[in-house]
C-alpha cells in the first residue's frame, strides 16, 4: 500500500484505485505522493511492462498491480477508482464500481456516446455514488 500523505486536518486519506495506465493525466495522481489525500491501494493494468515502469518512476511497489479491475476492487477494496484507461471502458468501470458504493473518477470525455452517458447516469442514481470527469481536477 502506497500511503500519500500530507496532514491530518480533514479526513483519513482516501482509498484509490486505479483502472488504467494508459491515459497520460495518470502521472497527476502517481505524482501526489507529498499531498497525504489519497492512499493508492490498487491498480488494473494488464500491460506489466507499463506498470513496471511508472513503478520504477514513481517507487510503488509492484504488488499493488493486477491484472483487472474485479481484481483490485475484491483484493484492494478501494473507496474510490480512477480511470486512466481507453474512454470506450469508462461504461464497464462504471458498471463494476458503483454496484459496490465505490466513487469513479472518469478522463474526458464521460462517455463514447449518449446511451454510455445514460446508462452511468442511472447506475449513480441507482448506487448513490459520485461520477466525476477529470478536468476540473487537473486543470
Amino acid at each position: 500500500m502506497l500511503v500519500l500523505r500530507e496532514s491530518a486536518i480533514f479526513a483519513p486519506p482516501l482509498r484509490v484505485g486505479i483502472a488504467g495506465l494508459t491515459h497520460t493525466h495518470v502521472h497527476g495522481l502517481l505524482g501526489r505522493a507529498q499531498h497525504g489525500d489519497l492512499v493508492l491501494v490498487g491498480i488494473a493494468e494488464p500491460n506489466r511492462a507499463l506498470a513496471e515502469r511508472y513503478a520504477r518512476q514513481y517507487g510503488f511497489p509492484m504488488a499493488l498491480v493486477y491484472a483487472s479491475l474485479a481484481e483490485v476492487l475484491a483484493k484492494a477494496k478501494p473507496e474510490a477508482v480512477t480511470a486512466f484507461g481507453s474512454i470506450s471502458a469508462h461504461l464497464a468501470v462504471v458498471q463494476a464500481c458503483a454496484p459496490k458504493g465505490i466513487h469513479v473518477m472518469v478522463e474526458k470525455p464521460l462517455a463514447v456516446n449518449l446511451d454510455h452517458a445514460r446508462q452511468m447516469a442511472a447506475l449513480v442514481r441507482q448506487h448513490h455514488i459520485h461520477l466525476l470527469t477529470n478536468y476540473e481536477t487537473t486543470w
